[in-house]
């Protein structure tokens, strides 16, 4: 592989920077090994009943296939980033925003997980060896590692996740197999107990962990040789990984009776296992978090260089983590993923079915500056999303995340058809 500053420009992915499917389904499935992917199965099957939760999980799961499928798609067909993306659909200053949008959300993310990793680990270390380790200690630590890890490059990002999935796969399993011993999955299914979430909660829940992630993919889908290596990537990542390892939060739940991970995990003997699970997961969790972040920010500001952009990233995100201000800003950076997944329905539609033609590198050389109907979906749906999670409108398909990308499809494709129509009453060129 070329030099990895070469992934943050602006620029196609080249032939020397091609791997074969399985390395980035690799890296793609590996972050479903992390702790907050756990906690999610977890909770849902905490609030539903065991047949409740286990279609909550697999229809969220399939959601989330399908969305990160088609955008992985793209990115393996186009061989950009998501980012690059974004500046085609929205225009280069419109894409300013939202690209900053996502930055200063995965940036956010790095710091909360951070936060999470140094307490898991300072717990553990505790329970399992009864040796105390400083948090700060641990977060200033573990975010230099991964800094490092983004500095590289996707190369050594490939790498670390190529060599823990079967270790973290094999985990997961333990992990099963414990519950399982527990009690059986006829006993589990005959059990009756009282939901305090619906199944459309449900899903809503999976799908608003994950859909970042599916909105992104094409940030390491673009180094596949084939855009069917996306769909498979999608496959193994969010309907066969990501539905295994919520599904082991869940069985974990239900047969202890506890709500907190790593407590189930102590109690059937698996310390070494979280230990594994906390430090693994959130190293290539966060690497990507990092890296994607250095790819919007320099989409935006391509004269920056790379490695120092890398680098200062990193220090914000673990001063942030350190300073604790994350605690108040976890609501923000919620409500920030819920207004990026309309970004998916605009991309789609213009991809598919509005400008095709358009989505190549040299399309940004002459890029027009703002694309006005993309963000009037892009509002709408967001919009949209956000009031529905307030509950102060009612949702069409009971999961605000599906009603929030449909709409923006819809509304952006009857937009740029009308304008399609006119133009061609008028004689004028196309859009």
């Amino acid at each position: 592989m070329s030099d990895a500053t070469n992934e943050f420009a602006a620029v196609r992915i080249t032939d020397d920077q091609l791997v074969p499917w399985p390395r980035v389904a690799a890296v793609s499935a590996m972050v479903s090994f992390s702790l907050p992917t756990f906690i999610t199965g977890l909770e849902v099957s905490e609030g539903l009943s065991p047949a409740g939760a286990f279609w909550a999980l697999f229809l969220g799961s399939v959601i989330i296939l399908f969305i990160g499928g088609i955008m992985g798609a793209i990115g393996a067909k186009t061989r950009m980033s998501s980012y690059l993306l974004v500046r085609i659909a929205f225009g280069d200053r419109g894409a300013g925003i939202v690209n900053i949008a996502f930055a200063i959300s995965l940036l956010g993310w790095f710091g909360v997980n951070i936060n999470l990793f140094a307490d898991a680990v300072a717990r553990l270390s505790m329970e399992v060896w009864n040796v105390t380790l400083s948090p700060i200690a641990l977060a200033i630590f573990a975010s230099f590692c991964m800094t490092l890890t983004t500095l590289v490059g996707f190369r050594a990002i490939n790498i670390l996740a190529t060599l823990l999935v079967p270790v973290l796969a094999f985990v997961t399993f333990l992990l099963i197999n414990s519950s399982l011993q527990t009690q059986s999955l006829q006993e589990i299914f005959a059990e009756d107990t009282a939901a305090t979430l619906s199944i459309g909660e449900g899903i809503s829940a999976v799908v608003g962990a994950i859909i970042i992630g599916a909105i992104i993919l094409p940030d390491i889908t673009r180094f596949l040789r084939h855009w069917r290596g996306a769909i498979y990537t999608a496959i193994i990542s969010f309907l066969i990984v990501q539905l295994v390892v919520m599904i082991a939060g869940g069985l974990a739940g239900v047969t202890s009776g506890k709500t907190d991970i790593l407590d189930i995990m102590l109690d059937l003997n698996l310390g070494l296992g979280a230990f594994i699970i906390v430090i693994a997961g959130s190293w290539v969790l966060n690497s990507l978090n990092l890296y994607s972040a250095v790819l919007g920010t320099k989409a935006t500001f391509p004269k920056i260089n790379s490695k120092a952009l890398t680098i200062g990233l990193g220090v914000i995100g673990v001063l942030a983590a350190l300073m604790n201000i994350l605690d108040s800003f976890i609501t923000f950076l919620f409500y920030l993923s819920v207004i990026f997944i309309p970004v998916a329905g605009v991309i789609v539609v213009d991809y598919l079915l509005i400008r095709p033609a358009t989505y190549s590198i040299e399309t940004l050389s002459g890029n027009r500056h703002f694309n006005v109907k993309g963000f009037v979906a892009w509002g709408i749906g967001a919009v949209y999303a956000v009031l529905t999670a307030e509950e102060l409108l009612p949702t069409l398909t009971s999961i605000a995340a599906m009603d929030a990308v449909l709409l923006s499809a819809v509304i952006y494709t009857a937009i740029a058809w009308n304008e399609r129509t006119i133009r061609k009453e008028r004689g004028e060129g196309a859009l």
